[in-house]
């Protein structure tokens, strides 16, 4: 369960007399509070002491006694369908596929969308359908009608940028407000464009990082889900660079797919509270 809203006195007191009332047992709780802001953010795990829970009665009696503002999700800890849309690079697209074989991904890949066909003999072996959408010949819009075709098919909880190189319309991400996560090859905002390597090398960077977060209509200014950064020295070449960088890429957006489908990311206007 989910809730955030003004911060108020006495916000823990009546969120836990709703559940001692329907004898819900907090396994894990997080609470967080943007004194700035005066926002008040909390995130439980919660189980039924006997019988079954009903998640509409839970939001329903959490409502009754918070701030009318009060935003409050409940939802149940299950593997949710995600598809995953790249290019040609395999790290990141790899990565998430060995996880989900491995049961380590608490989501299902149900799909794969490429606008190549390279990553076909890979996706593959892990038995997950592969969709090649090429963009060659058409125009972006038909090109885009066609992907939402496949990704509406599969009614996924997210669609996962994998290094899927192809800037995406304001009418497809408005498909799907903040149900898109991106990963981008920079410590954000650094070296935007075009060989952010070989500009971080000929800047004699000492640290290389990546940031997810979630698509908006604003070329990678949506709110930051997560970041990383590995250390670099000079006797990295430009190649050793990227290569550093694809590591550290993969490692970002398995942790940002993973808060996402766990519930553990707040959007609060361009920024994000992240419980871990």
């Amino acid at each position: 369960m989910l809730v955030d809203c003004p911060d108020e006195v006495g916000l823990i007191h009546r969120i836990t007399g709703v559940l001692q009332a329907r004898r819900l047992n907090i396994e894990a709780n997080h609470e967080f509070v943007d004194t700035n802001a005066g926002h008040f953010f909390f995130r439980a795990e919660v189980v039924p002491a006997d019988g079954e829970a009903a998640g509409a009665d839970l939001e329903r009696g959490l409502a009754a006694v918070l701030p009318s503002a009060a935003r409050v999700r409940v939802t149940r800890m299950e593997r949710r369908p995600i598809v995953v849309c790249a290019t040609r690079e395999p790290h990141c697209l790899g990565e998430l596929l060995l996880l989900d074989a491995c049961g380590e991904l608490p989501g299902r890949i149900v799909a794969i969308a490429s606008n190549h066909d390279v990553l076909r003999p890979l996706v593959e072996r892990f038995g997950v359908p592969f969709h090649h959408v090429p963009h060659e010949g058409v125009s972006r819009e038909a090109q885009e009608a066609e992907l939402q075709r496949v990704i509406d098919g599969y009614a996924p909880e997210y669609v996962v940028l994998a290094r899927y190189m192809r800037v995406l319309s304001e009418r497809f991400i408005e498909r799907r407000p903040n149900r898109i996560v991106n990963i981008h090859h920079s410590f954000l905002p650094a070296f935007a464009g075009a060989s952010p390597y070989r500009q971080a090398f000929g800047r004699g960077v000492k640290l290389i990082g990546a940031t997810a977060h979630f698509v908006t209509a604003e070329l990678d200014d949506g709110p930051i889900i997560a970041q990383d950064v590995t250390p670099v020295d000079h006797t990295f070449t430009p190649e050793r660079m990227a290569q550093a960088g694809r590591d550290v890429e993969k490692l970002v957006l398995a942790r940002a797919v993973r808060l996402v489908l766990e519930e553990r990311v707040f959007l609060h206007g361009r920024r994000t509270v992240v419980f871990g």
